[in-house]
């Protein structure tokens, strides 16, 4: 019988690329997400009975239990953008990693991967960051074998970040960027999955690994990038770091009050400070040099899931084309 991963979080934007791999390398993949219902679209990503989704919630050690059992490999790849209720980063970027890595230790598994962030830092004003630092932790402290793997800002087809922008454009004469000098080191998603299955399958050294594409950008510049493969001219506004806080603060408050109702992926404070520090691989660090993986650059990829926000669309080439021919005559 083939060999069985579970992969925590693997119906999310990382998780999924994951999954997609480890199916084609023959493994069996166990899906463990808090509504499976949602996530079944994973199946065809292998044969029948392949690619399985079940429940399982980081919070609590039975259903993590139930999720790892039999497994000859667990990935974690969970994590928060933003709070809401229960989901606290805390709870499932600290506690929740620390219960994944605590279980499969017992259970006897060695090989584990958990994907954490570039920035964490146990020192850090930002919660998200302090949480990503304590998570990795914990997890070297009941999984030494463990890999773990950093990504600066991830970049693909279901991103929230270039499809965020990007829809904005549509409704908006202006892009209003907080941090427009911060500096990011953006990664395809799919290299942050092969970096994954790579540490499954190969024998690499265990530890931190912080995962960057090759172009390293401002703020500003990755807008000035998006705006030129949508072909679209929005005046970019850099928000001062009081006026931001002082946003964000008001969509925070807004979501206190309305106890969740609206749930702010605006902008938090906490985001406000994360982007106060460049996010970018640290030179010390094992990176993809050390994993034997080149990865690609942005512009490829970009075009080919952004053109949906081009003024004209899937047509925009062929309206360019025209234009040019116009103009010959």
């Amino acid at each position: 019988m083939s060999k069985l991963v579970t992969i925590f979080g693997g119906s999310g934007f990382v998780g999924r690329y994951i999954t997609r791999r480890m199916a084609k390398e023959g493994w069996r993949v166990r899906v463990a997400v808090r509504r499976p219902n949602e996530a079944l679209f994973v199946r065809p990503y292998g044969v029948v009975g392949q690619v399985e989704p079940v429940f399982a919630n980081v919070r609590d050690d039975d259903s993590v239990r139930a999720a790892i059992h039999g497994a000859d490999a667990v990935v974690n790849c969970v994590g928060l953008l933003t709070e809401t209720g229960k989901n606290r980063f805390d709870a499932v970027q600290q506690e929740g990693a620390a219960r994944i890595a605590r279980l499969s230790a017992a259970a006897g598994i060695t090989r584990f991967v958990h994907l954490s962030a570039i920035g964490a830092d146990p020192e850090s004003a930002s919660r998200y960051a302090v949480s990503k630092a304590r998570g990795e932790e914990a997890v070297l402290a009941e999984m030494p074998t463990a890999v773990i793997l950093r990504p600066s800002i991830v970049f693909g087809a279901e991103d929230e970040f270039f499809n965020r922008f990007a829809a904005m454009t549509r409704v908006s004469f202006m892009l209003p960027v907080v941090g427009g000098k911060t500096l990011f080191q953006p990664v395809y998603v799919d290299d942050v999955a092969r970096a994954a299955v790579m540490a499954l399958l190969e024998p690499v050294k265990p530890g931190i690994y912080e995962l960057g594409g090759p172009d390293v950008e401002s703020f500003r510049d990755l807008m000035q990038r998006m705006l030129r493969i949508i072909r679209r001219r929005k005046l970019i506004v850099n928000v001062p770091w009081p006026a931001a806080m002082l946003m964000a603060g008001g969509f925070d408050l807004a979501q206190a009050v309305t106890l969740g109702l609206f749930h702010n992926s605006v902008l938090t404070r906490d985001q406000v400070r994360n982007l106060r520090h460049d996010n970018v691989v640290a030179p010390e660090r094992m990176g993809f040099a050390d994993l034997g993986i080149e990865p690609v650059a942005m512009d490829p990829v970009l075009e080919d899931y952004l053109w949906p926000y081009r003024p004209g669309g899937q047509y925009s080439d062929i309206a360019e084309s025209a234009k040019y021919l116009r103009h010959q005559e």
